[in-house]
């Protein structure tokens, strides 16, 4: 159902005794930029706590900005994985849908949790970059997510609700940085629950119960019409 990718989630990781160049250099990256920010922490910092000779990071990279989109993109991984593992807990389309809070409650309790890796990283960067495309790609894999599962769960406008969903979901990420609440993601899946339970459902046929989109394909194919129209809302400025 879910393509596998990840969180915005802790920063620290531990690395195993033997790891590449790249690897180690990824992981420097993930816990400097995650924890101080993209443009606080310079391509220097970030060898040295790597343990890797300059040369590696611009054999790997090639520049800064490579990193930055190699580190989002490891981001991205995460999150789908947390994710896609949290949602096999339910059993029902509509626990699944609210589910997504469910794990983005765990991801703001966790150890380590800094906010969001995209919207910080955005804030700092150029528009037009390769920031602001890898935040484009990764909001919009989450919208689609929200369609496929809005579809398997029968709402009439999957899309739409989508984008209410993941209105509340960033909501509920800037409340519990901002506001430090670590219980933003609970309410937000309380009034997730109202607007899943009034969104209007798809009528079933004569005869037929009410599982308006139960073929995986369906689904999939209404979250890659989410994805692609998202991706087709660039912002000015932005190349498409």
């Amino acid at each position: 159902m879910v393509q596998k990718a990840v969180p915005e989630g802790p920063a620290k990781e531990s690395r195993p005794a033997r790891t590449s160049a790249r690897e180690r250099l990824l992981l420097a990256a993930n816990e400097l930029f995650y924890a101080e920010g993209v443009q606080s922490v310079g391509i220097d910092r970030v060898i040295e706590h790597a343990g890797v000779a300059k040369a590696s990071l611009y054999n790997c990279f090639g520049s800064k900005e490579s990193l930055v989109r190699a580190y989002l993109d490891y981001r991205r991984e995460r999150s789908v994985d947390r994710i896609t593992r949290v949602l096999t807990r339910f059993r029902t389309p509509r626990e699944r849908l609210l589910g997504m809070f469910d794990a983005q409650g765990e991801l703001i309790t966790s150890p380590g949790y800094n906010g969001c890796a995209f919207a910080a990283a955005s804030a700092e960067a150029p528009r037009g970059g390769s920031v602001e495309k890898a935040t484009d790609e990764y909001r919009a894999w989450m919208r689609g997510l929200f369609a496929e599962l809005a579809a398997e769960a029968g709402v009439a406008d999957p899309q739409g609700l989508a984008r209410q969903l993941h209105l509340l979901y960033d909501g509920a990420t800037l409340s519990s940085q901002l506001d430090r609440d670590p219980t933003a993601a609970s309410v937000a899946r309380e009034a997730a629950a109202v607007l899943v339970d009034a969104a209007p459902k798809v009528a079933p046929a004569d005869g037929e119960a009410a599982t308006p989109v139960s073929d995986a394909a369906a689904a999939a194919n209404i979250a890659k019409l989410a994805i692609d129209a998202d991706l087709g809302r660039v912002r000015p400025g932005t190349p498409g």
